[in-house]
């Protein structure tokens, strides 16, 4: 038989595991918040894996990164399932239009199901390259600071392939634009 004092006492220890998890990965990843929040790269991002990925497009032909290399790339990582990825993608649309003609090339990354992907890309009308992966892709995603494998992600890599800045989460074009606007001529 339980007792109220075994049941508190579990209680207990339960919660302060609890708060010692939480503790314990808010300090191993405070750098890489902060940097993300400060949307400054964290000191492991690397933008020769992004730039050597090869992924399909919604239509299932390979596409290599690297052909947009020397461009201003936008790559963000999402799901059709993401709803903060959902609302970020008309900014998206509308900065891509803008900055088409200055070198910025956005191309979104999803980890979801090809057909999702093709249905939601067409409903939207999204006006840039849009890559389908697996898995992969959060590892893809954790070689440039997304340790967390939280979705959206967003990485900015200026023309000469160096990580210029790193987002978790939705991106509104109030943060975005001043960047790219930095980046081109």
């Amino acid at each position: 038989m339980v007792t109220i004092k075994q049941v508190i006492l579990y209680a207990s220890i339960g919660v302060l595991a609890v708060t010692a998890g939480y503790l314990l990965r808010a300090q191993l990843t405070e750098g890489s918040a902060q940097n993300a929040i400060a949307g400054t790269p964290p000191p492991t991002a690397k933008a020769d894996a992004v730039l050597a990925a090869v992924l399909p497009d919604i239509q299932g032909k390979p596409q290599p990164i690297a052909q947009w290399k020397g461009k201003v790339l936008v790559v963000n990582f999402w799901a059709t399932w993401c709803e903060p990825c959902r609302k970020e993608i008309p900014e998206f649309m509308e900065m891509q239009d803008h900055f088409r003609d200055k070198g910025v090339v956005f191309v979104g990354i999803a980890m979801d199901q090809k057909d999702r992907v093709a249905s939601y890309s067409k409903e939207m009308g999204i006006n840039y390259p849009v890559l389908v992966g697996d898995m992969d892709v959060l590892t893809l995603a954790g070689t440039v600071g997304n340790l967390q494998g939280a979705l959206p992600y967003t990485v900015i890599i200026d023309s000469s392939g160096k990580i210029i800045s790193t987002h978790f989460g939705r991106l509104r074009r109030e943060k975005m634009e001043p960047i790219l606007a930095s980046l081109v001529k």
